[in-house]
């Protein structure tokens, strides 16, 4: 057998903490005796909702923590880089030794590209930071190494993509990029945290293709951390299920997916909107993960349970291996008193919210017609200038991004785009918020033109449209408090001020599945789970008319987009609220929209019913994008 790469035994990890009362330092638990293994060539996948220490674990084994960190114990062996040479203890190493391994023996990739990457160096000079530092190339072999890296990750030109800064470049790219920078020092574990969150799928099946090639080439470890659960079935080896600092099931994934054994992992799989008839309200895991501090002595997960029984809440659950499971290192595990009992349930899905939904009005609430929109390549210093001084003509314009798009979107229904990476989605959106300069066309909001030749928007006109971003942490004020950024919007419209008072923003969290105490924190200290909840939050905040949500559950778990898919189902029935819904998730097209537009290089390639398309697409790409799609086997 295999020596492992990594031996992760019994770590445990707090947060020192200030009493707001007797103003004493306390440490609260947020890792309690993590302990699994990763093997050359295998990938270990960490499953688990938004706060229950996924990142947090992988931030450990990176030594990346924060100052307020308090290790409590345990050990991270990883193993040498030659057969002779003996384990290193992560925990109890130097800093200098530790900067050493990172990046080349032990790399990661971050869950949100756009805070990850430095914003004021192209992306060839991060990548080639790394070689410099690595593998001691010179500058013409770590030139041409960047661009095969860029290339081997999907980049359609890589020279152009080296040569660009991260916000030239859509959020797909910048994940790309950054997965390039990370496989740069040739580590012999890759941490991969959410690595395909901001990718559709086509590019996601092509980076997990590139991750398992290189790692089965390299028989390189991998710590995959994802809330897809079709995807931990397609590509990982085993998983590990996490829940309030612990881990609560482990095993060969096929086990753990088809007979799960821990009331938590049931809960997960039942959430998927896969397993649900579109319509139909998704069974929901009630309750949330608690904060740190507010664990139960016992059974973390007994309170949200509905198998809990009186000892539940009363002693610690066993670690239980399940029977019937192999006898290795991949046996299956469970952190519960109740291992094979039937599985878990859930209330009756009662009725079905699609026929609650106000019916399709005759005028269409979103009108846009031939849409088009360029980007100008940037003219930057002198020797960009002088061929305007000399009267020669500017630098012709791109190709259009977005060209000559129409479509409308109706009172109550929701329009999925789906596309790849830089097809011109995220660019739509932003063009019908006014955030770029459209290049012809016309939109019509509510009756009301607000793009088009000579067009004056009314004012107000905002308040009818709102958006949720793709990524949760570069679209909030990094220095406010989640109260000032929940009454902004209402506040600058001139609302009522009820509209944004506490008890109005602490419904609009709970709507959410966010706690109160949630108002007075800043964006850095949550989850990029919660972040999306609040962000979803805020722009709720003025109750809009159009909702345009660009991939706004691609950060989130499974139980949580169930939380929110619920959500917007009972928004929209309540209110006849309209949603343009950019995703690259095909289980929630199939649940949530009503009709899909497929884009291709900024045009329009098919559009019709969803239930159709996704049964019959006609055009080539569609049937790329859903031969794409990963499946839970």
């Amino acid at each position: 057998m295999n020596k492992p790469l990594l031996q992760v035994r019994n770590l445990s990890l707090g947060f020192s903490r200030r009493e707001t009362s007797s103003h004493e330092l306390r440490v609260v638990d947020a890792l309690s005796a993590i302990s699994f293994e990763l093997y050359p060539g295998e990938t270990l996948a960490l499953l688990g909702e938004s706060g229950c220490g996924k990142s947090l674990t992988a931030l450990a084994l990176m030594r990346l923590l924060p100052q307020q960190a308090v290790m409590q114990g345990g050990h991270v062996l990883l193993a040498g880089a030659e057969p002779d040479q003996r384990p290193e203890d992560l925990l109890r190493i130097s800093e200098a030794r530790m900067r050493q391994i990172r990046g080349r023996r032990l790399a990661m990739i971050f869950q949100e590209p756009a805070t990850s990457l430095n914003p004021v160096m192209r992306v060839g000079e991060q990548i080639a930071e790394v070689l410099k530092l690595h593998r001691a190339l010179n500058v013409s072999d770590s030139q041409q190494e960047v661009l095969s890296l860029l290339a081997q990750v999907g980049l359609p030109d890589p020279a152009r993509a080296a040569n660009a800064y991260p916000f030239e470049l859509s959020g797909g790219m910048k994940q790309r990029a950054m997965i390039a920078m990370a496989l740069a020092g040739d580590p012999a574990i890759l941490l991969a945290d959410e690595p395909t969150t901001a990718l559709d799928v086509t590019l996601q099946a092509q980076i997990l293709d590139l991750i398992r090639e290189i790692q089965q080439q390299r028989q390189m470890g991998v710590l995959l951390i994802t809330h897809d659960l079709a995807v931990v079935s397609a590509r990982a080896d085993r998983v590990a299920v996490m829940y309030a600092g612990q881990v609560v099931e482990s095993g060969p994934v096929a086990e753990v997916l088809n007979q799960p054994s821990h009331p938590y992992t049931r809960a997960l799989l039942a959430s998927l909107p896969e397993k649900v008839q579109p319509g139909k309200p998704l069974a929901q895991l009630s309750g949330r993960v608690p904060p740190l501090g507010a664990w139960p002595m016992a059974c973390r997960f007994a309170p949200r349970c509905s198998m809990q029984e009186p000892h539940c809440l009363e002693e610690s659950p066993p670690w239980v291996r399940v029977p019937g499971s192999v006898n290795n290192h991949g046996q299956h595990h469970a952190l519960c008193w109740r291992v094979g009992d039937v599985a878990v349930s859930h209330e009756p899905v009662g009725a079905t919210l699609a026929q609650q939904v106000h019916p399709a009005l005759a005028k269409p609430v979103l009108q846009v017609a031939d849409l088009s929109v360029r980007y100008r390549p940037l003219q930057q210093g002198f020797w960009h200038r002088l061929p305007a001084l000399w009267g020669r003509p500017p630098t012709a314009p791109e190709n259009p991004v977005v060209d000559a798009i129409s479509f409308d979107l109706q009172p109550g229904e929701t329009l999925a785009i789906v596309g790849e990476s830089g097809c011109g989605k995220t660019t739509t959106a932003r063009a019908i918020l006014r955030l770029i300069e459209s290049e012809s066309g016309q939109i019509v909001l509510d009756g009301h033109p607000i793009v088009g030749p000579g067009v004056k928007p009314v004012n107000g006109w905002r308040r009818d449209v709102q958006m949720v971003f793709q990524d949760p942490f570069a679209s909030l004020d990094p220095r406010q408090r989640i109260r000032q950024i929940l009454s902004e919007g209402p506040r600058a419209l001139g609302l009522p001020g009820s509209d944004y008072d506490h008890a109005a923003l602490v419904r609009l969290l709970d709507r959410v599945g966010l706690p109160p105490e949630t108002l007075d924190r800043f964006p850095h200290e949550f989850s990029g789970g919660q972040r999306q909840r609040i962000a979803i939050a805020r722009a709720l905040a003025v109750s809009p008319k159009v909702l345009i949500c660009d991939e706004p559950t691609s950060a989130l778990d499974v139980s949580v987009q169930a939380q929110i898919l619920n959500l917007l189902q009972k928004l929209q029935a309540e209110t006849g609220i309209a949603y343009l819904f950019i995703t690259h998730n095909f289980g929630v097209v199939r649940y949530l929209a009503d009709r899909v537009l497929v884009m291709q290089a900024g045009k329009i390639v098919e559009m019709g019913q969803a239930e159709q398309i996704l049964r019959a697409p006609q055009h080539d790409y569609t049937r790329t994008l859903l031969a794409s799609v990963p499946v839970i086997r």
